[in-house]
């Protein structure tokens, strides 16, 4: 349960940055995508919302799905970053963190199938 709510707390925290600092998720947006401020505003909302679907049992495996879906929809914008060297808003990163994000992703990935399955 600890994990579950971890990871609800991360994806209300992550959804809800997507609208106070929208323009540091901006500049990951690859250019060969449309409105760049509606794709981190749509994110952010399902961030947000799927983090919150995790709470009910009636909607945890939805919102798990969701979440998965979600991490792999981002992962452009992440190889975007690591491909570009791209900075998090006004900070530079590490190369090998941009990288080290990727694989991250696989992490995040199977934190959420994790909530896939009915409870027991």
């Amino acid at each position: 349960m600890a994990l579950r709510w971890m990871l609800t707390l991360f994806m209300v925290g992550s959804g809800s940055l997507h609208f106070i600092v929208p323009d540091i998720f901006i500049g990951m947006i690859p250019d060969a995508l449309p409105a760049p401020a509606a794709l981190v505003y749509i994110s952010g909302v399902f961030e947000i919302l799927g983090g919150l679907g995790l709470i009910l049992p009636a909607t945890r495996r939805l919102a798990a799905w969701g979440l998965v879906a979600l991490f792999l929809a981002v992962v452009p914008a992440n190889v975007n970053m690591a491909v570009n060297h791209l900075p998090f808003g006004t900070h530079e990163v590490p190369s090998w963190a941009l990288w080290a994000r990727l694989p991250l992703q696989l992490l995040l990935i199977a934190w959420a199938y994790r909530f896939t399955k009915p409870d027991r």
